[in-house]
């Protein structure tokens, strides 16, 4: 059974994986903690929390709330700096024998150039994951994904600062989503996320306010997947990259439904809330589904659910 995965054919530097299982930004913390528990190696890879320039605290509490079949939050981009990633937190990814790939936001565009800069050739770290569903503090507070020509110039600033394989994550926010997934091919991503959470709003009706102090935050779990489904199947009309499915996948056959959409990979993320484990056993239902199935390699069924002619 060959389940690898590679999702940077055309780059200097390939991002091969063993497996299609990822982990989601955020939801995975830097992998550090599960690392003492279970086996990170026989993961497909560890993508790292949301890394900025400077450390950030995070929105104020409370800042999640459990909805039906999922979640909203607004942690705010809590980490601990791109700096102290490097010095603290890359020896330790350097020796695990799966690759970890850097998450990062900035306010401005410059920001991605900076950071794309500071990460580039760090040991431990394998590609660049940039998320473009932020806004960008220059545009009034458009997110930099829901327009092409400020999506290009975000991979292309990446591009110009790095050697790492680049994946654009995409926001979920859009009209249509091809156009955007042409826009980052074309500055240079070797790879898609899709998606980001989808923007959400939960009340409390006995303080007739906003549960989450934030206001709004971003709805996960299994309450956007076929959301996220469809906006995969769209892209992959389109694509000419690897895309990366993220959006409420729990079980094997969740994650087979978004390769047979033309996912290459996929990343578990609210899932690891009620099942730490759950990546895992993820990779052990993909394995057991395509053996009951006589499916040889994992590469078979990508986009197998596009043809509806």
């Amino acid at each position: 059974m060959d389940l690898r995965v590679n999702l940077a054919k055309e780059s200097k530097f390939e991002l091969q994986l063993q497996n299609p299982v990822m982990t989601g930004s955020g939801t995975f913390s830097n992998g550090l903690e599960l690392a003492k528990k279970f086996n990170i190696n026989e993961l497909g890879a560890v993508v790292s929390k949301g890394t900025t320039i400077r450390p950030r605290k995070g929105n104020a509490t409370p800042r999640t709330h459990e909805t039906a079949s999922g979640m909203i939050n607004a942690i705010g981009f809590q980490n601990i700096g791109v700096n102290a990633l490097i010095n603290n937190v890359s020896p330790i990814w350097q020796k695990w024998d799966i690759p970890t790939i850097v998450n990062i936001m900035g306010d401005t565009i410059s920001d991605y150039g900076v950071l794309s800069e500071k990460l580039d050739n760090v040991p431990g770290i394998s590609a660049l994951e940039v998320n473009i569903s932020c806004p960008n503090v220059d545009a009034g507070g458009l997110e930099y994904g829901q327009d092409p020509l400020m999506a290009s110039e975000v991979i292309s600033v990446v591009r110009d600062h790095t050697s790492l394989p680049i994946i654009a994550k995409l926001t979920p926010s859009v009209s249509n989503i091809q156009p955007i997934v042409e826009a980052v091919t074309q500055a240079g991503s070797q790879a898609i996320t899709i998606s980001n959470t989808i923007p959400a709003l939960a009340i409390d009706i006995n303080n007739r306010e906003p549960v989450i102090a934030n206001g709004f935050g971003g709805l996960s779990g299994p309450a956007i997947k076929p959301i996220i489904l469809r906006l995969v199947w769209q892209a992959a009309l389109v694509s000419k990259i690897p895309i990366i499915a993220s959006g409420g996948i729990v079980s094997g056959k969740d994650a087979i439904e978004f390769i047979m959409a033309g996912a290459s990979a996929v990343q578990i993320g609210s899932a690891t809330f009620l099942d730490p484990f759950a990546p895992w056993r993820v990779i052990d239902e993909i394995k057991n589904w395509c053996i009951e199935n006589k499916i040889q390699s994992i590469s078979e069924l990508v986009g197998a659910a596009q043809d509806i002619r």
